[in-house]
């Protein structure tokens, strides 16, 4: 059995507004295997964006475990969590986030220098990461220079720049036309399938999540097989 890259263990949230109690996750457990692309799917509102921020430990559920490379991560202090978020997770966004004044090179790099690695072993894995990624003509380039296309490629190799057991996104090719969509996603899965990384992917699109080895359902606070 393949190792596994993130784990949910009956996760529950509940948000109270004024008298009323909003009850968003009742118990959602999910097991995401390294090397497997996973899409989450569901309607608005329904807590995509909650379950990927406890996923990502950026959010406490009021029960249940979050399990990171096997690790529990529930009982950890916010030092030990930021560790965890900073070594072990990936985080992409559906806008791309690059710091403007530093050159698509320089934003793999950073990271990876916060995360305790040298400046020159960071640029060769950055230089690695940018070729993967067909960007290796444009590592010095900053990202007002860089199409939408090539600005979340860069997003992505940043957010495998520390070997991440995990990758969490967020409607990472929302922000494209569906052929630059197409064109990235299919760069996303080369890498993490080079890099064995577990994937989970918030999506409302249902063409980019049937392309995933398989699709779950947030509904009525729980995770279910999707079609």
């Amino acid at each position: 059995m393949s190792e596994v890259a993130l784990e949910l263990v009956d996760v529950h949230r509940t948000f109270r507004q004024g008298e009323r109690e909003l009850k968003v996750l009742r118990g959602a457990e999910l097991v995401v295997p390294a090397g497997e692309i996973v899409a989450l799917v569901g309607p608005s509102g329904a807590g995509k964006s909650t379950l990927l921020q406890i996923a990502g430990l950026l959010e406490q559920p009021d029960a249940g475990d979050v399990r990171i490379a096997g690790e529990s991560c529930g009982a950890m202090n916010d030092d030990a969590r930021t560790a965890v978020r900073r070594d072990r997770l990936g985080f992409v966004y559906q806008y791309h986030h690059l710091l403007p004044e530093f050159s698509a090179e320089e934003n793999i790099v950073l990271p990876q220098m916060i995360s305790g690695k040298s400046r020159r072993d960071a640029r060769v894995r950055a230089g690695e990461l940018l070729k993967t990624m067909g960007l290796s003509e444009r590592g010095d380039h900053r990202p007002a220079r860089l199409s939408g296309g090539e600005q979340q490629r860069v997003a992505i190799a940043r957010g495998v720049a520390n070997l991440p057991a995990v990758l969490l996104a967020d409607e990472p090719t929302g922000n494209l036309d569906p052929q630059t969509a197409d064109h990235v996603f299919n760069y996303l899965v080369d890498l993490v399938r080079a890099e064995g990384i577990g994937v989970l992917v918030a999506t409302h699109n249902l063409a980019l999540a049937a392309r995933m080895d398989r699709t779950v359902e947030l509904k009525d606070g729980l995770l279910v097989p999707g079609a």
